[in-house]
């Protein structure tokens, strides 16, 4: 785990949101829920709408110049000094610790290492500089929580999640076993090593099932799309929701 020291900032009037790839291109209503739990604190919430990738792919895959690229455009789109929140422990861990690496040695790397400060994962701003507590206002339910490897070792911001599931006093947390094993997916490397990304998210959706939750909550999409996909080829009816849309069902009078 990376991060387990830092100095949170007060309250601020206006911050950026960093939507992701997989935010946009299949859990659109995490961006949605994300920004209006932030909103909903008095918070004005900038959506730039020309961003797009973070860079991790080519990251990951050694790309470094496309990578640069990738993040110098992602940077060009957040200008002012606002916090950038983002829904996704994997994309706020590239963009907090892999940024500054890229451009080490480059002219940027001053202004890239003060933008990496400005990165923050949505449930740690939640808590610790939002500090939200709101009422739970759905119907008793028993959920199975997983945190991404990327939110959990990189971020450190596994009790985060928790913190905020443990506000609602209706909800019922499972405690499975394979808790804080990785689901296989890992970005590229569910493609590159496909029967090992199986074998794994079979054993992590055999403990949640174990457990008999109602649904599965993320902070990642990529964890969600994972597991559920691997959930329904077993025809399971187990399903997934990430913990931004989780929060403002159980919170929003209109949404109840």
């Amino acid at each position: 785990m990376i991060n387990n020291k830092r100095v949170y900032p007060d309250k601020p009037t206006k911050v950026y949101f960093f939507g992701t790839c997989l935010v946009d291109l299949l859990y659109p209503e995490a961006g949605v829920d994300g920004m209006r739990l932030i909103a909903r604190e008095g918070v004005k919430v900038i959506y730039p709408q020309n961003q797009t990738c973070c860079g991790q792919p080519a990251w990951n895959s050694g790309y470094r110049e496309q990578a640069r690229a990738v993040a110098r455009q992602q940077m060009s789109c957040f200008p002012n000094n606002h916090p950038i929140i983002v829904p996704s422990g994997s994309c706020a861990g590239m963009m907090r610790y892999h940024y500054p690496e890229l451009f080490k040695g480059e002219r940027e790397e001053t202004t890239v290492q003060a933008f990496a400060q400005r990165i923050f994962e949505l449930t740690e701003f939640l808590v610790h500089v939002l500090k939200i507590n709101r009422q739970d206002l759905g119907k008793p339910i028993k959920v199975a929580l997983h945190t991404s490897c990327s939110a959990r070792r990189e971020m450190g911001v596994a009790e985060e999640h928790e913190r905020l599931l443990a506000q609602l006093e209706n909800v019922e947390i499972a405690q499975h076993m394979r808790k804080e094993e990785c689901c296989g997916f890992g970005g590229t490397f569910a493609i590159k090593h496909p029967e090992i990304s199986a074998a794994m998210v079979e054993e992590k959706s055999d403990a949640l099932l174990q457990e008999n939750p109602e649904r599965v909550i993320s902070g990642d999409c990529g964890c969600l799309m994972n597991i559920t996909g691997h959930l329904k080829q077993r025809e399971s009816r187990l399903r997934g929701q990430h913990i931004a849309s989780f929060l403002w069902e159980r919170t929003n009078a209109t949404d109840s």
